[in-house]
């Protein structure tokens, strides 16, 4: 059926002027955009306009299936498993997919995670797991439901041909100023998600110091907008908000949060990582039938050990090979007894990322020794002259800009001072 054509100048007008897009226009705006017909300028334009004056329901709704019908879509419906997936908006130390997926495949659910790359301050999962020596990012849809029917968890690459039109609109708002729109960042996020096939989606939604958006309420906002699409498109979806105004865990970079991973998988590991980690399962295995399912147990047990072990080996990876291993590290200590009273997670993420664990443009590497491991967090006593973390790199110059960024991001008080982590852990669950 063809498509109503328009004057991109009208929409972009109508637009700027508050109006409200019909679904005919939002249809031919995304094609026309993914075809080439409308020029990157003039879409950066529409992506201000979008910003700067919100989109309606219905609007968000329609780019959302627009984007999707921008290219393919999968479809689990004839593996032997329910599936569900999981997505966070993103932080500092959120290595919770790594633990998280074969924990949930350990109960007989499928965990088809497709995952991105780190830009900026946030980590991101498949740099992590490409610190593991042969693990491979790219397979084929065939073999990713082989994995998903064997071992029941795959965190690899999207494939290109998924919502093409997000992948061109997203490079436009990185570079326009453009990223922080609910409308569009909802639809960027859920038109992927839809994609993929999965038939229920848990969302990770952040606020705080490191995350995507700060302020609670524009958390609560996407996170609102996101289940709608989600419950809109057939696609059972709920969202926990999450506290990212300090680092989570100990560990922040690539190869040193595959090892904190391991740790909770082991049975162990920070309190934070096991407490977000055991939640999101619970709230998975929910959409997946299982309630009462005890992901504790299956932390301690092995059983998520096992399947981590699987996992990785499916796509290549050697998960008893030596991971890698900074060549230069460098120590800061406390200058006092006291209480570590706050701990704030960007400028740790810019820092890590100075240290190369992250990349300032897509094509860019990273290093996967570079990171940050924090021997205290916030309500923890410390004493003068003891570790209070440990920047590693590969070149020792790169020190200098991490400290830099690391100028006032804590603080040491005494005891009884308010310990400012920003609230509890979950702040709240949105969603049926």
């Amino acid at each position: 059926m063809a498509i109503e054509a328009f004057d991109v100048v009208d929409l972009i007008h109508s637009k700027r002027d508050r109006g409200v897009l019909s679904t005919a226009q939002i249809s031919w705006l995304v094609d026309a955009y993914t075809r080439g017909y409308v020029a990157d300028e003039q879409m950066a334009a529409m992506a201000m306009a979008i910003f700067l004056n919100g989109m309606e329901r219905r609007e968000i709704r329609d780019l959302t299936l627009a984007m999707i019908a921008s290219g393919e879509t999968m479809n689990f419906s004839g593996l032997p498993k329910k599936t569900t997936d999981k997505h966070s908006t993103g932080g500092v130390g959120d290595k919770i997919t790594l633990p998280l997926a074969p924990l949930v495949a350990c109960f007989g659910v499928a965990v088809p995670q497709l995952s991105g790359r780190g830009l900026g301050h946030t980590g991101g999962t498949l740099d992590k797991l490409e610190s593991i020596p042969g693990w491979q990012a790219n397979i084929s849809g065939e073999r990713m439901r082989q994995i998903l029917d064997d071992v029941g968890a795959v965190v690899c690459a999207a494939g290109s041909g998924l919502a093409p039109a997000d992948g061109k609109l997203y490079a436009l708002r990185d570079i326009t100023g453009t990223v922080e729109s609910i409308p569009l960042i909802a639809s960027s996020i859920m038109s992927k998600k839809i994609a993929e096939g999965t038939s229920a989606l848990v969302l990770d939604v952040k606020f705080g110091s490191g995350a995507f958006l700060k302020d609670i309420a524009q958390s609560r906002e996407l996170a609102q907008t996101m289940v709608a699409l989600g419950e809109d498109a057939g696609v059972a979806t709920s969202a926990l908000l999450t506290n990212m105004n300090v680092p989570l865990g100990l560990a922040i970079g690539n190869a040193n949060e595959v090892r904190e991973s391991v740790e909770v998988l082991a049975g162990g590991g920070p309190s934070d990582i096991i407490a977000l980690t055991v939640a999101l399962a619970r709230e998975m295995l929910r959409h997946a039938g299982q309630p009462d399912a005890d992901v504790e147990a299956a932390l301690t047990d092995g059983r998520a050990m096992d399947c981590w072990n699987r996992m990785i080996r499916a796509q290549g990876g050697d998960p008893s090979a030596a991971l890698p291993v900074a060549r230069e590290t460098h120590v800061v200590t406390a200058p006092r007894d006291g209480v570590l009273v706050e701990q704030l997670a960007l400028p740790f993420g810019i820092a890590a990322w100075r240290l190369g664990a992250g990349r300032a443009r897509k094509q860019d590497p990273v290093q996967h020794a570079a990171g940050i491991d924090l021997h205290a967090k916030p309500g923890d006593r410390v004493t003068a002259g003891q570790p209070l973390f440990t920047l590693s790199a590969d070149e020792p110059e790169r020190f200098a800009r991490a400290l830099e960024a690391l100028e006032g991001a804590y603080r040491i008080g005494e005891a009884g001072d308010e310990v400012l982590t920003g609230g509890p852990l979950i702040a709240e669950r949105i969603g049926a």
